[in-house]
Protein backbone atom coordinates (compact mmCIF):
# COMPACT_ATOMS: atom_id res chain seq x y z
CA UNK A 1 0.00 0.00 0.00
CA UNK A 2 3.23 2.36 1.15
CA UNK A 3 6.02 0.74 -1.49
CA UNK A 4 5.36 3.06 -4.12
CA UNK A 5 9.02 5.12 -4.43
CA UNK A 6 9.32 9.26 -3.80
CA UNK A 7 8.97 10.25 -6.97
CA UNK A 8 9.14 13.90 -5.66
CA UNK A 9 10.05 16.29 -2.82
CA UNK A 10 12.64 14.28 -1.19
CA UNK A 11 16.19 15.77 -1.34
CA UNK A 12 14.48 19.34 -2.21
CA UNK A 13 15.83 21.02 1.17
CA UNK A 14 14.50 20.52 4.47
CA UNK A 15 11.49 23.30 5.18
CA UNK A 16 11.15 21.79 9.38
CA UNK A 17 12.77 19.12 11.66
CA UNK A 18 9.76 16.82 10.42
CA UNK A 19 11.31 17.32 7.09
CA UNK A 20 14.66 16.16 7.99
CA UNK A 21 13.71 13.32 10.16
CA UNK A 22 11.78 12.07 6.56
CA UNK A 23 14.52 12.81 4.63
CA UNK A 24 16.82 10.58 6.57
CA UNK A 25 14.29 8.01 7.01
CA UNK A 26 13.74 7.85 2.84
CA UNK A 27 17.30 8.38 2.19
CA UNK A 28 19.37 5.22 1.20
CA UNK A 29 20.23 3.09 4.28
CA UNK A 30 16.90 4.84 6.10
CA UNK A 31 14.22 3.00 8.02
CA UNK A 32 11.67 3.64 4.67
CA UNK A 33 14.29 3.43 2.02
CA UNK A 34 12.54 3.31 -1.17
CA UNK A 35 8.98 3.61 -0.21
CA UNK A 36 6.87 6.34 -0.66
CA UNK A 37 5.57 8.76 2.36
CA UNK A 38 2.53 8.33 3.82
CA UNK A 39 0.64 10.24 6.60
CA UNK A 40 -2.26 10.08 8.28
CA UNK A 41 -4.95 13.06 9.69
CA UNK A 42 -7.07 11.61 12.35
CA UNK A 43 -9.72 13.78 13.99
CA UNK A 44 -12.00 12.73 16.49
CA UNK A 45 -15.80 13.11 14.90
CA UNK A 46 -17.18 14.59 18.37
CA UNK A 47 -16.77 18.63 17.50
CA UNK A 48 -15.99 20.80 14.59
CA UNK A 49 -12.41 21.71 13.49
CA UNK A 50 -10.68 24.56 14.40
CA UNK A 51 -7.53 26.93 13.43
CA UNK A 52 -5.51 24.58 15.91
CA UNK A 53 -6.58 21.64 13.42
CA UNK A 54 -5.99 23.62 10.61
CA UNK A 55 -1.70 23.87 11.36
CA UNK A 56 -2.30 19.83 11.94
CA UNK A 57 -4.33 19.61 8.74
CA UNK A 58 -1.71 21.64 7.06
CA UNK A 59 1.10 19.49 7.86
CA UNK A 60 -0.05 16.55 7.56
CA UNK A 61 -1.04 16.86 4.07
CA UNK A 62 1.33 19.05 3.22
CA UNK A 63 4.04 16.89 4.15
CA UNK A 64 2.87 14.31 2.13
CA UNK A 65 2.47 16.79 -0.71
CA UNK A 66 6.25 17.91 -0.31
CA UNK A 67 7.45 14.31 -0.62
CA UNK A 68 5.22 13.77 -3.17
CA UNK A 69 3.39 11.08 -0.83
CA UNK A 70 0.24 10.07 0.34
CA UNK A 71 -2.38 11.15 3.26
CA UNK A 72 -5.25 9.72 4.74
CA UNK A 73 -7.94 11.19 6.50
CA UNK A 74 -9.31 8.89 9.44
CA UNK A 75 -11.84 9.27 11.63
CA UNK A 76 -11.03 8.32 15.51
CA UNK A 77 -14.62 6.88 16.19
CA UNK A 78 -12.82 4.34 19.21
CA UNK A 79 -15.02 6.68 21.60
CA UNK A 80 -19.13 6.56 20.89
CA UNK A 81 -19.43 9.39 23.48
CA UNK A 82 -20.45 12.79 21.67
CA UNK A 83 -19.22 10.99 18.40
CA UNK A 84 -21.22 12.15 15.30
CA UNK A 85 -21.67 11.95 11.36
CA UNK A 86 -22.93 15.78 11.66
CA UNK A 87 -18.80 16.12 12.94
CA UNK A 88 -17.56 13.42 10.06
CA UNK A 89 -19.13 15.87 7.43
CA UNK A 90 -18.02 19.26 8.56
CA UNK A 91 -14.91 17.61 9.27
CA UNK A 92 -14.64 16.64 5.54
CA UNK A 93 -16.11 19.81 4.27
CA UNK A 94 -13.32 21.82 6.34
CA UNK A 95 -10.22 19.78 4.71
CA UNK A 96 -11.88 20.34 0.71
CA UNK A 97 -12.28 24.10 1.88
CA UNK A 98 -8.41 24.04 2.97
CA UNK A 99 -7.58 22.82 -0.75
CA UNK A 100 -6.43 19.52 0.80
CA UNK A 101 -7.56 15.94 -0.58
CA UNK A 102 -7.58 12.30 0.87
CA UNK A 103 -8.61 10.85 -2.73
CA UNK A 104 -10.25 6.89 -1.70
CA UNK A 105 -8.57 7.05 1.28
CA UNK A 106 -11.08 7.85 4.25
CA UNK A 107 -10.91 5.09 6.82
CA UNK A 108 -12.60 4.97 10.02
CA UNK A 109 -11.21 3.21 13.27
CA UNK A 110 -13.97 1.45 13.73
CA UNK A 111 -13.41 0.04 10.71
CA UNK A 112 -10.52 -1.91 12.65
CA UNK A 113 -12.66 -3.30 15.67
CA UNK A 114 -12.67 -6.79 14.43
CA UNK A 115 -9.20 -6.82 14.18
CA UNK A 116 -7.98 -4.85 17.33
CA UNK A 117 -10.57 -7.48 18.81
CA UNK A 118 -8.06 -9.97 17.40
CA UNK A 119 -4.68 -8.42 18.41
CA UNK A 120 -5.65 -7.82 22.24
CA UNK A 121 -6.60 -11.48 22.68
CA UNK A 122 -3.34 -12.32 20.84
CA UNK A 123 -1.58 -10.26 23.95
CA UNK A 124 -3.72 -12.02 26.49
CA UNK A 125 -2.85 -15.11 25.39
CA UNK A 126 0.65 -14.26 24.83
CA UNK A 127 1.06 -13.33 28.62
CA UNK A 128 1.41 -9.49 27.87
CA UNK A 129 -2.22 -8.13 28.77
CA UNK A 130 -4.49 -9.23 31.30
CA UNK A 131 -8.53 -8.14 32.89
CA UNK A 132 -8.16 -5.97 35.89
CA UNK A 133 -10.96 -5.48 37.79
CA UNK A 134 -9.96 -1.98 39.85
CA UNK A 135 -12.00 0.35 39.87
CA UNK A 136 -10.60 3.92 38.32
CA UNK A 137 -10.82 5.27 41.77
CA UNK A 138 -8.72 2.04 42.87
CA UNK A 139 -6.38 2.42 39.79
CA UNK A 140 -5.60 5.93 40.30
CA UNK A 141 -5.13 5.26 43.97
CA UNK A 142 -2.54 2.39 43.27
CA UNK A 143 -1.00 4.05 40.57
CA UNK A 144 2.16 4.85 42.62
CA UNK A 145 4.82 7.39 41.87
CA UNK A 146 8.19 8.20 41.01
CA UNK A 147 9.79 6.10 43.66
CA UNK A 148 7.12 3.37 44.13
CA UNK A 149 5.38 1.42 41.66
CA UNK A 150 2.16 1.06 40.50
CA UNK A 151 0.02 -2.29 41.86
CA UNK A 152 -2.71 -4.36 40.45
CA UNK A 153 -3.76 -7.24 42.11
CA UNK A 154 -4.59 -9.24 38.85
CA UNK A 155 -1.15 -9.19 37.41
CA UNK A 156 -1.20 -12.39 37.62
CA UNK A 157 -3.88 -13.83 36.30
CA UNK A 158 -3.74 -16.81 34.47
CA UNK A 159 -3.93 -15.88 30.82
CA UNK A 160 -6.32 -18.38 30.50
CA UNK A 161 -9.00 -16.44 32.73
CA UNK A 162 -8.34 -13.37 31.49
CA UNK A 163 -8.90 -14.44 28.05
CA UNK A 164 -12.24 -15.69 29.07
CA UNK A 165 -12.85 -12.58 31.14
CA UNK A 166 -12.36 -10.62 28.16
CA UNK A 167 -14.84 -12.55 26.27
CA UNK A 168 -17.15 -12.12 28.62
CA UNK A 169 -16.44 -8.34 28.65
CA UNK A 170 -17.19 -8.74 24.66
CA UNK A 171 -20.48 -10.31 25.31
CA UNK A 172 -21.96 -7.93 27.63
CA UNK A 173 -21.84 -9.70 30.96
CA UNK A 174 -20.59 -6.89 32.79
CA UNK A 175 -21.44 -3.21 33.49
CA UNK A 176 -18.85 -0.24 32.67
CA UNK A 177 -16.50 0.03 34.34
CA UNK A 178 -16.12 -3.32 35.89
CA UNK A 179 -13.52 -4.53 34.35
CA UNK A 180 -10.54 -3.18 32.21
CA UNK A 181 -8.30 -5.11 29.78
CA UNK A 182 -4.21 -3.27 30.50
CA UNK A 183 -1.50 -4.08 29.03
CA UNK A 184 1.59 -5.84 30.95
CA UNK A 185 4.81 -3.84 30.04
CA UNK A 186 6.23 -2.42 33.80
CA UNK A 187 4.20 -0.90 36.34
CA UNK A 188 7.93 0.69 38.01
CA UNK A 189 7.99 2.66 34.67
CA UNK A 190 8.85 6.21 35.08
CA UNK A 191 7.10 6.83 31.92
CA UNK A 192 3.82 6.16 33.54
CA UNK A 193 2.00 5.92 30.49
CA UNK A 194 3.99 2.67 30.26
CA UNK A 195 2.05 1.42 33.60
CA UNK A 196 0.10 -1.39 32.47
CA UNK A 197 -1.83 0.89 30.95
CA UNK A 198 -5.60 0.17 29.96
CA UNK A 199 -6.10 -0.80 26.19
CA UNK A 200 -10.07 -1.94 26.24
CA UNK A 201 -12.55 -0.56 28.52
CA UNK A 202 -16.11 -0.94 28.83
CA UNK A 203 -18.60 1.59 27.36
CA UNK A 204 -22.59 0.92 26.96
CA UNK A 205 -23.07 3.95 25.00
CA UNK A 206 -24.26 3.15 20.82
CA UNK A 207 -21.64 3.93 18.44
CA UNK A 208 -22.53 6.56 15.90
CA UNK A 209 -21.87 3.71 13.48
CA UNK A 210 -21.60 0.20 14.76
CA UNK A 211 -24.45 0.96 16.98
CA UNK A 212 -24.59 -1.85 19.82
CA UNK A 213 -22.66 -4.37 18.02
CA UNK A 214 -19.72 -3.46 20.51
CA UNK A 215 -19.78 -2.78 24.28
CA UNK A 216 -15.83 -2.54 24.76
CA UNK A 217 -13.85 0.10 22.91
CA UNK A 218 -10.09 0.38 22.43
CA UNK A 219 -8.30 2.90 23.90
CA UNK A 220 -6.85 5.18 21.65
CA UNK A 221 -2.99 4.56 22.67
CA UNK A 222 -4.05 1.06 21.37
CA UNK A 223 -5.83 1.78 18.69
CA UNK A 224 -3.74 4.66 16.98
CA UNK A 225 -0.51 2.75 16.11
CA UNK A 226 -2.71 -0.66 14.69
CA UNK A 227 -4.49 1.55 12.47
CA UNK A 228 -1.24 3.40 11.05
CA UNK A 229 0.33 0.06 10.77
CA UNK A 230 -3.03 -1.61 8.82
CA UNK A 231 -3.14 1.28 6.52
CA UNK A 232 0.52 1.97 5.42
CA UNK A 233 1.43 5.11 7.64
CA UNK A 234 5.01 6.06 7.34
CA UNK A 235 5.12 8.73 9.15
CA UNK A 236 2.56 9.47 12.27
CA UNK A 237 2.69 13.17 13.15
CA UNK A 238 1.42 13.94 16.24
CA UNK A 239 1.50 17.00 19.23
CA UNK A 240 3.72 16.78 21.62
CA UNK A 241 1.09 16.16 24.39
CA UNK A 242 1.69 12.88 23.02
CA UNK A 243 5.27 12.58 22.99
CA UNK A 244 5.02 10.82 26.54
CA UNK A 245 3.00 8.38 24.78
CA UNK A 246 5.33 7.52 22.14
CA UNK A 247 7.13 4.20 23.75
CA UNK A 248 3.70 3.06 24.28
CA UNK A 249 2.84 3.65 20.16
CA UNK A 250 6.22 1.61 19.54
CA UNK A 251 5.49 -0.68 22.08
CA UNK A 252 2.33 -1.93 20.66
CA UNK A 253 3.90 -1.93 17.28
CA UNK A 254 6.60 -3.81 18.11
CA UNK A 255 4.00 -6.79 19.94
CA UNK A 256 1.38 -7.27 17.82
CA UNK A 257 1.28 -8.72 14.11
CA UNK A 258 1.19 -6.09 11.71
CA UNK A 259 2.11 -4.99 8.51
CA UNK A 260 4.75 -1.66 8.88
CA UNK A 261 5.92 -0.19 11.46
CA UNK A 262 5.56 3.60 11.52
CA UNK A 263 7.55 6.25 13.04
CA UNK A 264 5.81 8.85 15.58
CA UNK A 265 7.31 12.15 15.63
CA UNK A 266 5.76 14.99 17.31
CA UNK A 267 4.97 18.76 16.57
CA UNK A 268 3.94 21.92 19.13
CA UNK A 269 0.12 22.28 18.65
CA UNK A 270 -1.08 25.64 18.06
CA UNK A 271 -1.96 28.15 20.63
CA UNK A 272 -3.53 31.28 20.58
CA UNK A 273 -4.18 34.38 22.95
CA UNK A 274 -7.79 35.57 23.16
CA UNK A 275 -9.63 32.16 22.19
CA UNK A 276 -9.81 28.52 23.74
CA UNK A 277 -9.17 25.81 21.77
CA UNK A 278 -10.63 22.61 23.85
CA UNK A 279 -13.79 21.22 21.94
CA UNK A 280 -15.13 20.54 25.52
CA UNK A 281 -15.21 24.58 26.18
CA UNK A 282 -16.19 24.72 22.48
CA UNK A 283 -19.40 22.64 22.89
CA UNK A 284 -20.11 23.99 26.05
CA UNK A 285 -20.08 27.69 24.60
CA UNK A 286 -22.52 26.34 21.62
CA UNK A 287 -24.69 24.08 24.21
CA UNK A 288 -25.28 26.41 26.22
CA UNK A 289 -26.20 29.41 23.80
CA UNK A 290 -23.34 31.86 24.15
CA UNK A 291 -22.94 31.36 20.50
CA UNK A 292 -25.19 30.83 17.93
CA UNK A 293 -23.55 27.21 16.63
CA UNK A 294 -20.30 26.00 15.88
CA UNK A 295 -19.96 28.28 13.03
CA UNK A 296 -20.56 31.48 15.19
CA UNK A 297 -18.05 34.20 13.33
CA UNK A 298 -16.70 34.54 16.73
CA UNK A 299 -15.77 30.75 17.17
CA UNK A 300 -11.97 29.39 16.31
CA UNK A 301 -13.61 26.80 14.37
CA UNK A 302 -12.90 26.27 10.49
CA UNK A 303 -16.51 26.89 9.85
CA UNK A 304 -16.65 30.17 12.26
CA UNK A 305 -13.65 31.46 10.54
CA UNK A 306 -15.25 30.82 6.82
CA UNK A 307 -18.18 32.37 7.78
CA UNK A 308 -16.56 35.27 9.04
CA UNK A 309 -14.48 35.45 6.09
CA UNK A 310 -11.34 33.93 6.55
CA UNK A 311 -10.09 32.96 3.20
CA UNK A 312 -8.07 29.15 2.54
CA UNK A 313 -5.38 31.07 1.66
CA UNK A 314 -5.13 33.40 4.67
CA UNK A 315 -4.97 30.23 7.14
CA UNK A 316 -2.72 28.01 5.21
CA UNK A 317 -0.34 31.53 5.12
CA UNK A 318 -0.99 31.52 8.88
CA UNK A 319 0.20 27.73 9.53
CA UNK A 320 2.84 28.50 7.21
CA UNK A 321 4.43 31.50 8.80
CA UNK A 322 3.84 30.03 12.49
CA UNK A 323 6.34 27.10 11.71
CA UNK A 324 6.45 24.03 13.09
CA UNK A 325 8.51 23.71 16.35
CA UNK A 326 8.86 21.02 18.94
CA UNK A 327 8.22 23.84 22.14
CA UNK A 328 4.83 25.16 22.72
CA UNK A 329 4.36 28.59 22.62
CA UNK A 330 1.01 31.06 21.94
CA UNK A 331 0.68 32.88 18.80
CA UNK A 332 -0.86 36.55 18.79
CA UNK A 333 -4.46 36.65 17.55
CA UNK A 334 -3.16 39.64 15.38
CA UNK A 335 -0.99 37.34 13.18
CA UNK A 336 -3.80 35.24 12.18
CA UNK A 337 -6.02 39.18 11.24
CA UNK A 338 -2.37 40.21 9.68
CA UNK A 339 -2.55 37.26 7.06
CA UNK A 340 -6.39 37.15 6.13
CA UNK A 341 -5.86 41.78 5.62
CA UNK A 342 -2.76 40.84 3.09
CA UNK A 343 -5.26 37.97 1.28
CA UNK A 344 -8.19 40.48 0.74
CA UNK A 345 -6.37 43.11 0.11
CA UNK A 346 -5.01 41.84 -3.03
CA UNK A 347 -8.15 39.98 -3.85
CA UNK A 348 -11.34 41.42 -2.46
CA UNK A 349 -13.45 44.25 -4.16
CA UNK A 350 -13.73 47.82 -3.45
CA UNK A 351 -17.26 49.48 -2.75
CA UNK A 352 -18.60 51.96 -0.34
CA UNK A 353 -20.98 51.13 2.42
CA UNK A 354 -22.09 53.53 5.16
CA UNK A 355 -22.51 52.10 8.48
CA UNK A 356 -24.39 54.60 10.28
CA UNK A 357 -26.02 56.75 7.80
CA UNK A 358 -27.14 60.42 7.96
CA UNK A 359 -28.52 62.58 4.76
CA UNK A 360 -25.96 64.95 3.03
CA UNK A 361 -27.58 67.48 0.66
CA UNK A 362 -26.28 69.35 -2.09
CA UNK A 363 -28.18 72.29 -2.19
CA UNK A 364 -26.61 73.83 -5.35
CA UNK A 365 -26.89 70.20 -7.11
CA UNK A 366 -29.82 70.43 -9.92
CA UNK A 367 -32.19 67.95 -8.49
CA UNK A 368 -33.46 65.22 -10.82
CA UNK A 369 -29.86 65.00 -11.81
CA UNK A 370 -28.48 62.01 -11.64
CA UNK A 371 -24.51 61.32 -12.97
CA UNK A 372 -22.00 58.51 -12.41
CA UNK A 373 -18.82 57.86 -11.62
CA UNK A 374 -16.12 55.41 -12.38
CA UNK A 375 -14.68 53.29 -8.95
CA UNK A 376 -11.80 50.57 -9.51
CA UNK A 377 -12.91 47.21 -8.42
CA UNK A 378 -9.43 46.34 -6.79
CA UNK A 379 -6.51 49.13 -6.90
CA UNK A 380 -3.80 46.00 -6.08
CA UNK A 381 -5.33 44.68 -9.62
CA UNK A 382 -6.00 47.36 -12.42
CA UNK A 383 -7.13 44.21 -14.92
CA UNK A 384 -10.10 43.96 -12.33
CA UNK A 385 -11.74 47.25 -13.86
CA UNK A 386 -13.89 49.45 -12.29
CA UNK A 387 -17.41 49.90 -11.40
CA UNK A 388 -20.32 52.82 -11.71
CA UNK A 389 -21.33 54.66 -8.96
CA UNK A 390 -24.38 56.43 -9.13
CA UNK A 391 -24.66 60.38 -7.74
CA UNK A 392 -27.34 62.62 -6.90
CA UNK A 393 -28.41 65.69 -4.90
CA UNK A 394 -28.93 63.69 -1.68
CA UNK A 395 -26.51 61.30 -0.44
CA UNK A 396 -25.83 58.75 2.78
CA UNK A 397 -22.44 59.54 4.84
CA UNK A 398 -21.11 58.58 8.29
CA UNK A 399 -22.28 59.97 11.04
CA UNK A 400 -19.34 60.61 12.52
CA UNK A 401 -18.12 62.13 9.22
CA UNK A 402 -19.77 65.64 10.64
CA UNK A 403 -19.31 67.72 13.79
CA UNK A 404 -20.75 70.88 14.12
CA UNK A 405 -18.43 72.19 16.73
CA UNK A 406 -15.27 70.18 15.47
CA UNK A 407 -12.82 68.72 18.09
CA UNK A 408 -8.62 69.70 17.44
CA UNK A 409 -7.53 68.30 14.13
CA UNK A 410 -10.87 67.46 12.77
CA UNK A 411 -10.33 67.97 9.09
CA UNK A 412 -14.04 66.13 8.14
CA UNK A 413 -17.76 68.07 7.68
CA UNK A 414 -17.99 71.19 9.76
CA UNK A 415 -19.57 74.51 8.49
CA UNK A 416 -17.36 76.13 6.27
CA UNK A 417 -15.10 73.09 6.01
CA UNK A 418 -14.23 71.47 2.82
CA UNK A 419 -13.98 67.91 2.05
CA UNK A 420 -13.61 65.29 -1.42
CA UNK A 421 -16.30 62.69 -1.57
CA UNK A 422 -14.40 59.78 -2.79
CA UNK A 423 -14.22 60.15 -6.91
CA UNK A 424 -16.68 62.85 -7.40
CA UNK A 425 -16.35 66.29 -6.32
CA UNK A 426 -15.54 68.67 -3.79
CA UNK A 427 -18.09 70.04 -1.08
CA UNK A 428 -18.51 72.48 1.36
CA UNK A 429 -20.35 72.42 4.64
CA UNK A 430 -23.31 74.85 5.00
CA UNK A 431 -24.81 73.58 8.00
CA UNK A 432 -27.28 71.07 9.71
CA UNK A 433 -30.30 70.45 10.69
CA UNK A 434 -31.12 68.14 14.04
CA UNK A 435 -34.35 67.15 15.25
CA UNK A 436 -36.38 67.39 18.73
CA UNK A 437 -33.67 65.58 20.80
CA UNK A 438 -30.96 67.42 19.43
CA UNK A 439 -29.62 64.87 16.70
CA UNK A 440 -28.37 65.43 13.15
CA UNK A 441 -30.78 64.30 10.74
CA UNK A 442 -29.03 66.28 7.41
CA UNK A 443 -26.21 68.24 6.74
CA UNK A 444 -25.77 70.67 3.91
CA UNK A 445 -23.33 71.38 1.69
CA UNK A 446 -22.67 73.11 -2.06
CA UNK A 447 -20.76 71.36 -4.15
CA UNK A 448 -17.66 72.73 -6.90
CA UNK A 449 -18.58 71.42 -9.99
CA UNK A 450 -15.30 72.39 -11.25
CA UNK A 451 -13.93 69.83 -9.20
CA UNK A 452 -15.22 66.77 -10.39
CA UNK A 453 -13.68 63.48 -9.83
CA UNK A 454 -12.32 65.33 -7.03
CA UNK A 455 -9.76 67.25 -8.47
CA UNK A 456 -8.99 70.73 -7.22
CA UNK A 457 -7.76 72.72 -10.60
CA UNK A 458 -6.74 75.95 -8.32
CA UNK A 459 -4.09 73.55 -6.61
CA UNK A 460 -6.01 74.70 -3.42
CA UNK A 461 -5.75 71.38 -0.55
CA UNK A 462 -8.50 69.59 0.94
CA UNK A 463 -7.31 67.50 3.75
CA UNK A 464 -10.41 65.12 3.68
CA UNK A 465 -11.48 62.34 2.09
CA UNK A 466 -15.13 60.70 3.05
CA UNK A 467 -17.19 57.81 1.29
CA UNK A 468 -20.86 57.98 0.72
CA UNK A 469 -23.68 56.46 -1.12
CA UNK A 470 -26.17 57.68 -3.48
CA UNK A 471 -29.41 57.88 -1.74
CA UNK A 472 -31.99 57.13 -4.65
CA UNK A 473 -29.93 53.83 -5.28
CA UNK A 474 -28.96 52.60 -2.01
CA UNK A 475 -29.86 49.49 -0.65
CA UNK A 476 -30.11 48.68 2.98
CA UNK A 477 -27.93 46.07 4.61
CA UNK A 478 -27.38 44.47 8.14
CA UNK A 479 -23.83 44.63 8.93
CA UNK A 480 -22.30 42.60 12.48
CA UNK A 481 -19.19 43.85 13.59
CA UNK A 482 -17.54 40.76 14.80
CA UNK A 483 -14.80 41.29 17.68
CA UNK A 484 -12.47 38.44 19.38
CA UNK A 485 -14.78 36.48 21.36
CA UNK A 486 -12.72 37.21 24.90
CA UNK A 487 -11.22 39.93 27.00
CA UNK A 488 -8.14 38.41 28.19
CA UNK A 489 -5.17 37.02 26.29
CA UNK A 490 -5.77 33.67 27.91
CA UNK A 491 -9.35 32.97 29.58
CA UNK A 492 -8.39 29.29 29.85
CA UNK A 493 -6.96 30.90 33.35
CA UNK A 494 -9.47 31.28 34.97
CA UNK A 495 -13.34 30.70 34.22
CA UNK A 496 -13.30 31.43 30.74
CA UNK A 497 -17.25 32.03 30.46
CA UNK A 498 -16.49 34.91 32.62
CA UNK A 499 -13.72 36.31 30.25
CA UNK A 500 -16.67 36.74 27.19
CA UNK A 501 -16.30 39.78 25.32
CA UNK A 502 -19.69 41.77 25.43
CA UNK A 503 -18.96 43.75 22.79
CA UNK A 504 -17.61 40.14 20.37
CA UNK A 505 -21.19 41.35 18.21
CA UNK A 506 -22.80 44.46 17.86
CA UNK A 507 -25.39 44.01 14.63
CA UNK A 508 -26.33 47.34 12.61
CA UNK A 509 -29.39 47.49 10.39
CA UNK A 510 -30.49 50.44 8.25
CA UNK A 511 -27.12 50.72 6.74
CA UNK A 512 -26.47 51.68 2.97
CA UNK A 513 -24.78 50.48 0.29
CA UNK A 514 -23.89 50.40 -3.59
CA UNK A 515 -26.86 48.27 -4.66
CA UNK A 516 -24.80 45.79 -6.54
CA UNK A 517 -24.23 44.73 -3.57
CA UNK A 518 -27.45 42.80 -2.65
CA UNK A 519 -26.44 40.60 -5.94
CA UNK A 520 -23.20 39.44 -3.76
CA UNK A 521 -22.21 35.30 -3.72
CA UNK A 522 -22.38 34.25 -0.09
CA UNK A 523 -19.08 34.18 1.36
CA UNK A 524 -17.49 36.51 -0.97
CA UNK A 525 -15.44 39.14 0.28
CA UNK A 526 -15.09 42.60 -0.04
CA UNK A 527 -13.74 46.06 1.04
CA UNK A 528 -15.62 48.58 2.59
CA UNK A 529 -13.85 51.36 1.87
CA UNK A 530 -12.55 52.92 5.26
CA UNK A 531 -14.83 50.34 7.28
CA UNK A 532 -12.57 47.61 7.12
CA UNK A 533 -13.23 43.75 4.98
CA UNK A 534 -16.80 42.47 5.18
CA UNK A 535 -18.09 39.10 3.50
CA UNK A 536 -21.65 38.25 2.23
CA UNK A 537 -23.17 35.64 5.41
CA UNK A 538 -23.17 31.84 4.00
CA UNK A 539 -25.97 31.49 6.16
CA UNK A 540 -28.26 34.73 6.40
CA UNK A 541 -27.87 36.76 3.31
CA UNK A 542 -29.98 36.67 0.57
CA UNK A 543 -30.43 39.47 -1.72
CA UNK A 544 -33.59 40.85 0.02
CA UNK A 545 -32.17 40.96 3.56
CA UNK A 546 -28.47 41.62 2.74
CA UNK A 547 -26.12 40.29 5.69
CA UNK A 548 -22.50 41.49 5.90
CA UNK A 549 -20.20 40.18 8.76
CA UNK A 550 -16.78 42.51 9.40
CA UNK A 551 -14.06 39.93 9.04
CA UNK A 552 -10.99 41.94 10.02
CA UNK A 553 -10.90 45.88 10.30
CA UNK A 554 -8.55 47.51 8.30
CA UNK A 555 -6.10 48.17 11.07
CA UNK A 556 -5.68 46.33 14.34
CA UNK A 557 -7.68 48.18 17.11
CA UNK A 558 -7.87 45.73 19.45
CA UNK A 559 -4.77 46.40 21.72
CA UNK A 560 -6.11 49.86 22.02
Amino acid sequence: MSDEIVTSGAGEGSGNFIHTFIEEDTAPGGKFEGKRVHTRFPPEPNGYLHIGHAKAVCIDFGTAEKFGGLCNLRMDDTNPTKEDEEYVDAIKEDIQWLGFHWDDRFFYASDYFPKMYELAESLIQRGLAYVCELSADKMREYRGDLTHPAVSPYRDRPAEESLDLFRRMRADEFEDGRMTLRAKIDLASGNFNMRDPVIYRINHLPHHRTGTTWCIYPMYDFAHPIEDAIEGVTHSLCSLEFEDHRPLYDWVIEHVDLPAKPRQIEFARLNINNTVMSKRKLRKLVEDGYVSGWDDPRMPTLSGLRRRGYTPASIRDFCERIGVAKVNSVVDYALLEHCLREDLNEHARRAMTVLDPVKLVLTNYPEGKTETFEMENNPQKPEDGTHSVAFSRELWIEREDFMEVPAKKYFRLFPGNEVRLKTAYVVKCTGCEKDAEGNVTTVYAEYDPETRGGNTPDGRKVKSTIHWVDATTAADAEIRLYDRLFTVPDPEAGDYIDELNPDSLIVLKGCKMEPWLAGAEKNESFQFLREGYFCADNRDFTPEHPVFNRSVSLKDGFKK
